[in-house]
């Protein structure tokens, strides 16, 4: 029955998620903004950064309260925050305005929502699968983009951008709310044997100091310098994706004329996906660090050569390529962090850890912002 109940949680995390997938049509958004609107790249990008730094920001608190309340309660106020962002964004061409709505109430939101996902299924499963169910929950992020960017795309040729962020608004409050009735939290057994499998785990693979305690609670898990390591890491690796998501539509007519750039964020949201599910099933058989070490060159090889694709086929290539490792980084850091630091605090640790990510989304898209308002191309920007 634990594990009917198991599947039954990771299905409703993986819709949620599924829906919370509408930060990644932002460069769709973006174009829109910039042609009805008159809006600048910065201006267009702001409400996304807001975005992405507040989901980061929001994810501690969040965490903690989801440790403490449980995940339902915490994904229906996420459900709460982001239906409404959506909704009053769509009555506003402010670009101020619209970094309180969609920025700051969508961020919350999707904070919310993001952090009682994935812990909440983790904690049903042995450590073993850890990385696989955690990459399963994640993948629903990714694919968003698979249905939600032509749906989008569809909406705003038909009725405009503002029509377009009160229909997403709309499907967003009353889908999220009866997904996070389905989420329910292990009976504690269940975490303390999969934080006793995670302990035996540790002391073969992390240094002593780590391997020490089953669970860190996120006082003690911030005295450790891997906590600091898997942070900066985080927050590199994921600008590079990050940059791509929020601009790809408008990379695609800048550098190959391809003006359905909304093809370009379905083929990211398939790799993205495919990410995230191939680096929870890679990482819990060939371990975190390698697999870490090969998404890092990869994306670096990747970015070194994005300004070389000016054709319908490169362009895509390099998107493929850049989605599949972005993805990965979200099987393979709460892995990690599990397994260095337990699962009974998962919550409020990986909410710590994912503030990186956070970070990441502001350097990569504003500074590919700032670059093509000030030089016309985006090649410094991948450098």
């Amino acid at each position: 029955m634990r594990n009917i109940k198991g599947w039954i949680v990771t299905s409703a995390a993986t819709g949620i998620n599924l829906i919370l997938g509408v930060l990644y049509i932002w460069s769709i958004m973006s174009k829109a903004l910039i042609n009805e609107f008159g809006w600048t790249s910065t201006e267009a990008s702001l409400p996304y950064t807001v975005c992405t730094l507040c989901f980061a920001v929001i994810m501690i608190f969040a965490g903690k309260f989801q440790d403490v309340k449980g995940p339902r309660l915490v994904s229906t106020i996420g459900g709460i925050l982001l239906g409404c962002g959506l909704l009053l964004s769509g009555i506003t061409s402010n670009p101020l305005i619209m970094v309180l709505t969609f920025g700051i109430l969508g961020g919350a939101g999707i904070g919310f929502c993001y952090a009682a996902t994935t812990p909440s299924a983790v904690k049903w499963f042995p450590i073993n699968k850890k990385g696989l169910i955690s990459g399963i929950v994640v993948s629903g992020v990714g694919f968003a983009a698979v249905y939600i960017s032509p749906l989008t795309n569809s909406l705003l040729i038909n009725y405009g951008i503002s029509k377009a962020f009160f229909y997403l608004g709309v499907g967003a409050f009353i889908l999220l709310i009866l997904f996070s009735q389905l989420l329910f939290d292990a009976p504690p057994a269940q975490p303390a044997k999969a934080s006793s499998l995670a302990n035996k785990e540790q002391n073969s693979n992390q240094n002593s100091k780590t391997g020490q305690k089953n669970d860190y609670g996120w006082r003690e898990m911030v005295k450790t310098r891997n906590f600091y390591k898997l942070w900066i890491m985080y927050a590199f690796t994921s600008s590079a994706g990050l940059m791509i998501i929020g601009h790809i539509a408008n990379i695609a007519i800048k550098q190959a004329q391809w003006e359905n750039g909304y093809l370009l964020v379905v083929l990211l949201a398939i790799f993205n996906t495919l990410g995230r599910i191939l680096g929870g099933f890679v990482s819990d058989r060939l371990g975190h660090t390698n697999t870490m070490r090969f998404i890092f060159l990869l994306q670096a090889v990747n970015m070194a050569f994005f300004s070389q694709y000016v054709s319908y086929g490169t362009l895509s290539l390099g998107v493929a390529i850049a989605g599949l490792c972005y993805g990965a980084l979200f099987s393979v850091f709460p892995a990690a962090t599990a397994e260095a630091y337990g699962i009974k605090n998962l919550g409020v640790n990986y909410g710590l850890v994912f503030t990186a990510w956070g970070f990441g989304g502001v350097i990569g898209p504003m500074l590919a912002a700032r670059i093509i308002d000030s030089t016309g191309s985006y090649n410094a920007s991948y450098i």
